[in-house]
């Protein structure tokens, strides 16, 4: 049961990391420095000049893991995990899949406005299903936590 929570204070962390990364990629105009999506020209190491959107783009891809991960651990532990906890992890992995889809659409489009305020609408609703994911996993009772182990020796 700790690996969960680890697992879903991370996704809530880097998450926020990204969201202001994201919000200094907007702001400082650099969000086409990296016009090719989902690399920069230069390939997987990028030029200086697209070091920014290059970092920003490489936390989304960890971020997103990371809560994919977070999901289907929640979602293995079927037995011990509130409901409530699965869905908000499901819906977080799909928000999560859905801004990265979107991020390439944005760049594609050239950063159009309505889709920049689409993207960050997204990125909220993925924001608040994780950290509902996170407050889930700190509410499960300790004596479920005994029942992991057997749990997922069942499983194997």
């Amino acid at each position: 049961m700790m690996l969960l929570k680890i697992l879903s204070f991370a996704s809530v962390f880097c998450l926020f990391i990204l969201i202001f990364i994201g919000g200094y990629v907007s702001a400082s105009g650099v969000g086409l420095t990296c016009p090719k999506w989902p690399l920069c020209p230069a390939g997987l190491v990028p030029m200086d000049e697209f070091i920014i959107e290059y970092f920003h783009r490489s936390v989304a891809v960890t971020t997103s893991i990371l809560i994919i991960v977070t999901m289907a651990f929640t979602l293995k532990l079927r037995n011990i995990t509130p409901n409530g906890m699965k869905i908000s992890s499901l819906i977080a992995a799909a928000a999560a899949v859905g801004q990265i889809t979107l991020g390439a659409i944005v760049i594609a489009e050239r950063l159009h406005a309505v889709l920049v305020t689409v993207h960050l609408g997204l990125g909220l609703v993925l924001f608040s299903m994780t950290l509902m994911t996170a407050l889930y996993s700190y509410k499960i009772p300790s004596d479920k936590s005994k029942n992991v182990a057997k749990e997922l020796q069942k499983q194997r």
